[in-house]
């Protein structure tokens, strides 16, 4: 059996096409034990974009700051609950008279009640979450638990070569780095994502692509939103 795997930073509520990889793929290698990235354009892992009436806003989960060098799976979530008031909040400022809205925010909700002491664990409970009402199915495995000791392409063919996969499915934005003789060494083969996003209808404006997850959801519901991810498969 060939098994296709996607590797990819646990990052929070990501778009789209994050999922639309889950279609074509086995396994999810959860990238958690690499540097956590704070304060860049790049930093990813503990926020996403929604719209607003005044543009894209970024939805960021409270943390503490960590020190530099310190891996994703160590960062902590803040305490307390004022970034999830806000985060809560700035979802009923934007969206309440979305179509999606009363199906959808109070299972986004649910997902904030929840409460984890680390990044990495409350990001994959979210993921855990919209999986679920997408209707995928995808295992996963901590590259943390997979003691990995090599870095960059090597990296990701040592992790590949661990969990048994022979196809690496990957972003379109990886093809600046990747060196694909490292992984046609290993005997792995290099899938690269087709995604264009789909547009939907969406308030304030012309519509803006590439925005969390829960833009999709709340502006086209659930059946609606695995009706787009099918489309772009």
């Amino acid at each position: 059996m060939t098994i296709t795997a996607v590797i990819h930073q646990p990052d929070f509520a990501s778009y789209l096409g994050f999922f639309q990889r889950f279609l074509n793929a086995n396994l999810y290698i959860v990238l958690d034990h690499v540097q956590f990235v704070h304060g860049t354009s790049k930093s990813w892992t503990h926020r996403d974009k929604i719209k607003t009436a005044q543009g894209d806003r970024w939805l960021t989960v409270g943390i503490r700051k960590p020190r530099l060098g310190t891996p994703i799976n160590e960062v902590e979530v803040a305490p307390g609950t004022g970034w999830i008031d806000q985060n809560l909040s700035l979802l009923r400022e934007n969206y309440r008279k979305s179509a999606g809205w009363d199906e959808v925010f109070p299972r986004i909700e649910a997902l904030y009640g929840k409460r984890f002491e680390l990044l990495a664990d409350f990001n994959m409970h979210f993921l855990e979450g919209i999986l679920e009402m997408l209707e995928i199915t995808m295992p996963t495995v901590r590259s943390s638990t997979l003691s990995p000791e090599g870095h960059k392409n090597e990296l990701l063919v040592e992790l590949l070569g661990k969990v048994g996969a022979t196809r690496y499915l990957s972003g379109l934005g990886a093809r600046d780095y990747m060196r694909p003789e490292v992984f046609e060494t290993a005997g792995i083969e290099i899938e690269w994502q087709h995604f264009v996003h789909p547009v939907y209808p969406q308030p304030f404006g012309e519509f803006m692509p590439y925005l969390s997850i829960l833009d999709t959801l709340l502006n086209c519901g659930i059946a609606g939103t695995r009706d787009l991810l099918w489309s772009c498969k």
